[in-house]
């Protein structure tokens, strides 16, 4: 699959990682087609992606926006919705590479039926990974499907590891930004603003990551991930801030040796990796190191930092160790709990400190069960239940 032309499939086609997917296929027009993509409610933004793109077989979320859809695009243009537009766009698209980028847990039914048939996964979804990636790489594994990370940690993870054998991995270190409250005191952090948890220092993300990166429960969430990716226990993977985001990931091995991936903080590098992989794309401006880093080129001669996260001002972290360590279904409950609470942030229904406490609820309601995808869906939704009753209680309480 190294040399020729590629056809993509992309569920969340205008989120962060979907838009910037289509960025990179647009530059490699004879490298990768995109032959199905799978949008929300922003209708308008679909049709200019799949009318640049030449799709014949677009996706949304409603039924009513079908006609409009169907009434802009070419004729002889698949329109589809729901969750069949999903897995459609999955499956019957027969692409040679599924773009994972959806958030939560709406489009689990059409990446596992995609790795069923044996596609590979671009997959840059932490719900899915967090709450079901023992049975995806297993799935993956019986079918022979590929299961390439986006995140910028995974790749950076996953290109250091090829060709290393397992068993030589002594511990795996993810880098995180810090976010925008890295210096602030534990007061501060609970009073934050969205405007304030917005703020990224580094990278340009979604709401949800942007706020989950504040709390850093987006590095919680990815250390359950490379647990479930790489077959590694918590207790050999471990959180360094770096407040450049040049250094993605370490992989330290048992004879001492480290390797490292560095890259400017540019989700376009992680997800032509996985589009383009065991191949690289190429780029006249990686022929020159310093003009192949960028602006990056500055922090590396100047700070390459390192400091352990404080797990009292960012309890998050804490929790989704500790969900690890539970296992099972957890790690899901973990995930569906922290998207409730981040929606309600969001909303304005809660302070932002309020966030570790709506999932510690969650979490102590959650039984410990063993992994299935019914028993996973169950999880999901008590954990959701569970985490707005808890924003609901706060709701019910007196203004101070």
């Amino acid at each position: 699959m190294s040399e020729r032309m590629r056809d993509v499939a992309i569920l969340g086609s205008t989120g962060s990682i979907g838009t910037q997917t289509l960025d990179v296929v647009g530059r490699y027009p004879d490298r990768f087609r995109v032959v199905a993509i799978a949008a929300g409610s922003r209708v308008a933004e679909t049709i200019e992606q799949a009318r640049r793109f030449s799709v014949p077989l677009v996706s949304c979320a409603r039924e009513e926006d079908v006609a409009t859809l169907r009434a802009a695009l070419p004729a002889g243009t698949r329109v589809a919705f729901g969750a069949a537009g999903l897995l459609a766009v999955a499956t019957e698209s027969a692409a040679d590479v599924l773009v994972a980028a959806t958030d939560g847990a709406v489009a689990f039914d059409a990446v596992f039926a995609a790795v069923e048939r044996g596609t590979r996964i671009a997959v840059a979804n932490k719900e899915l990974i967090v709450a079901a990636g023992e049975l995806f790489v297993a799935a993956a594994k019986a079918s022979g499907a590929e299961i390439v990370p986006v995140d910028s940690e995974h790749s950076a993870l996953f290109q250091c590891l090829v060709g290393e054998p397992a068993e030589r991995i002594a511990s795996l270190i993810l880098t995180a930004s810090g976010g925008p409250f890295w210096t602030w005191d534990r007061g501060a952090i609970d009073r934050a603003s969205l405007g304030d948890a917005l703020r990224h220092p580094t990278w340009q993300m979604g709401t949800k990551n942007t706020v989950d990166s504040a709390s850093m429960m987006n590095k919680g969430l990815e250390v359950i991930e490379a647990s479930r990716l790489f077959g590694v226990p918590a207790e050999k993977i471990d959180v360094l801030v770096h407040r450049t985001s040049v250094a993605h990931g370490f992989v330290v091995f048992t004879d001492g040796n480290v390797k490292a991936q560095l890259a400017p903080p540019d989700m376009r590098l992680p997800i032509g990796y996985a589009l383009a992989y065991p191949d690289r794309l190429p780029d006249r401006r990686s022929a020159d190191a310093f003009e192949a880093l960028g602006a990056a080129r500055d922090a590396l001669s100047a700070d390459l930092a390192f400091a352990r996260p404080d797990l009292e001002r960012f309890p998050c972290l804490g929790l989704a160790y500790d969900a690890l360590r539970r296992g099972g279904t957890v790690p899901a409950a973990l995930s569906a709990a922290n998207e409730i609470a981040v929606n309600a942030f969001v909303e304005g229904k809660i302070r932002f400190g309020a966030i570790p406490e709506i999932v510690s609820a969650a979490l102590a309601g959650t039984p410990d069960e063993p992994l299935t995808l019914a028993n996973v869906r169950t999880a999901d939704t008590r954990a959701r239940d569970l985490a707005r009753r808890a924003v609901e209680a706060r709701l019910a309480l007196p203004a101070k």
